[in-house]
């Protein structure tokens, strides 16, 4: 089985899957060609994210929220439920991360005209500048991490990797 191009470079998958073609002949292991690949590039962008963020004192979830708030558009706010489904994470971890920014200054709580019990999150005008600021840092950081790929290199795998995403997803 050929895994690669001799004039492509080896790296540490390269090894991980000879190692595991010598001790496991009997399986198919062409998966780890990609997957491992995929594995290790999510670690590299979450520490540059990571890194990203610290410089504007923010962490993952701080950004998830302020970012979720900014893309929602003038006047950048959100229910707590819109804002728990847009991040993904339980109303327990959202109330918690909202919290963090009130106290913060970097979003302020409102009630909910629509709903007498419910709350609306707003995005305040130094929680805008803080994650447009850091936003920015993670762009510039994402494109050191593809600046050794084309412009055409990187559409072909962004949309691979879509189709991929697409069909992991709806399983």
């Amino acid at each position: 089985m050929r895994l690669r191009s001799p004039a492509v470079a080896r790296d540490e998958v390269d090894a991980l899957i000879e190692a595991w073609q010598r001790e496991r002949p009997d399986l198919p292991v062409a998966p780890l060609a990609v997957l491992s690949r995929v594995t290790r590039l999510a670690r590299l962008l979450d520490r540059a994210r990571r890194e990203a963020f610290a410089e504007h004192d923010l962490d993952l979830g701080d950004f998830d929220v302020l970012a979720a708030l900014r893309r929602s558009g003038d006047p950048y706010q959100l229910s707590a439920g819109a804002l728990g489904a847009s991040t993904m994470v339980t109303s327990g971890t959202m109330t918690h991360r909202v919290d963090r920014l009130v106290v913060r200054g970097l979003v302020q709580r409102l009630p909910d005209p629509q709903d007498g019990r419910g709350v609306l999150v707003r995005l305040t005008a130094a929680g805008k500048e803080r994650v447009d600021a850091a936003l920015a840092s993670l762009l510039a950081q994402e494109r050191g991490l593809l600046s050794t790929l084309s412009a055409d290199d990187r559409q072909h795998l962004a949309d691979l990797l879509r189709t991929l995403l697409l069909s992991v997803e709806s399983e």
